[in-house]
C-alpha cells in the first residue's frame, strides 16, 4: 500500500513540474519520502537528457528586468505549456534572468558559459530539464541601454506566463520620457517592428523592395511617367511596416512614433522584442 497521499503527489508536482506518473513512480521508489523522490526524479531526468535532445521546445516564457539604465530580457523554452506555467520553470527562468544581468551577456553562448554557484549555466539548464522531465533551452538574450528603459511583458493567455516581451530605450529625462518609453514599448509589442530606423535596414533589402515595387507596378500597367512616384510610395509603405519610428502610433495613428518621441523630447536608442517560439 502506498505510504503517501494525493497531497504529497500534488506537492511534489508543484515542486518539480514533473508529470503525475513520474511523481508517483518516484514516490513509490522512495517509499513516500519526498526528498528522496526528488532525487529520483532528478537522476532519472539526467539519464534521459540525451533522449530529449532532439525534441522541439516551442513553449516557454519571456522574462525581463530593468536595472538603472540597462534592460535585460531572456526567452526560456520548454516543450509544453503545462511546464511553462509551473512554478519550478518560472523560478528557473528568473534564475536565468539573474545570470543574464550579472554576466552582462549579449548572446546565449556567453550566458551558458557564465558560472552560477560554481557551475556554468549550461549545467543548470540540463538539471532543470532533468527535474521538469522536458527539454529546456535558453533561446535568446537581449540587453539594451539608455537614459530611460522600459520593460513590458504581455500575456497572450491568462493561464500562461508572459509570451511577449519588449525592451525599449530612449535618451531623455523626466516624466514625459518615462511615459513615452512605456507607450512605445506597448506599441512595439503589438506592431512588431523589425528595425529602429531606416538606417538599420540593409541596403540590399531596400533595393529588393524597390525592384519588387517597380516590377509589380509595371505588371499592373501603371503609366511610365508615374512609376517613380508609385515605387517611392510603396517603399514608404514598407518602411511603415518594418521601421519603428516610421510606424503610425497605436494610440493615435495620425502621428508617427518619431513624432510621439519628438513631442516628448526624447530620442529612441534601442529596442528588443521577443515572442515565445517566433
Amino acid at each position: 500500500m502506498a505510504n503517501y497521499t494525493v497531497a504529497d503527489i500534488k506537492a511534489l508536482r508543484e515542486r518539480t513540474g514533473a508529470g503525475m506518473m513520474d511523481v508517483k513512480k518516484a514516490l513509490d521508489e522512495a517509499n513516500g519520502d519526498p526528498d528522496k523522490a526528488l532525487e529520483v526524479i532528478r537522476i532519472k531526468g539526467l539519464k534521459g537528457a540525451t533522449k530529449r535532445e532532439g525534441r522541439s521546445t516551442a513553449e516557454g516564457l519571456v522574462a525581463a528586468r530593468v536595472d538603472g539604465s540597462v534592460g535585460v530580457m531572456v526567452e526560456v523554452n520548454c516543450e509544453t505549456d503545462f511546464v511553462a506555467k509551473a512554478g519550478p520553470f518560472i523560478d528557473f527562468s528568473n534564475k536565468v534572468l539573474d545570470a543574464a544581468i550579472a554576466s552582462g551577456a549579449t548572446d546565449v553562448d556567453a550566458l551558458l558559459a557564465f558560472e552560477v554557484d560554481g557551475r556554468p549555466m549550461s549545467e543548470h539548464v540540463i538539471e532543470a530539464g532533468a527535474l521538469l522531465g522536458e527539454k529546456v533551452d535558453i533561446r535568446r538574450v537581449a540587453r539594451v541601454e539608455g537614459a530611460v528603459v522600459d520593460a513590458y511583458l504581455h500575456r497572450t493567455s491568462k493561464d500562461l506566463p508572459a509570451q511577449v516581451g519588449v525592451l525599449f530605450a530612449v535618451e531623455g529625462e523626466g516624466a514625459a520620457a518615462v511615459e513615452a518609453a512605456h507607450d512605445v514599448a506597448l506599441h512595439i509589442a503589438a506592431y512588431t517592428p523589425t528595425y529602429l530606423t531606416r538606417d538599420e535596414v540593409p541596403a540590399d533589402l531596400v533595393e529588393s523592395e524597390r525592384r519588387i515595387a517597380e516590377e509589380t507596378a509595371r505588371a499592373e500597367g501603371k503609366p511610365e511617367a508615374a512609376l517613380t512616384k508609385i515605387v517611392e510610395g510603396r517603399l514608404t509603405g514598407f518602411f511603415k511596416d518594418a521601421v519603428l519610428v516610421d510606424q503610425p502610433f497605436s494610440k493615435d495613428t495620425k502621428k508617427s512614433i518619431a513624432q510621439v518621441l519628438g513631442d516628448a523630447g526624447v530620442k529612441a536608442t534601442a529596442f528588443a522584442r521577443f515572442r515565445v517560439g517566433a
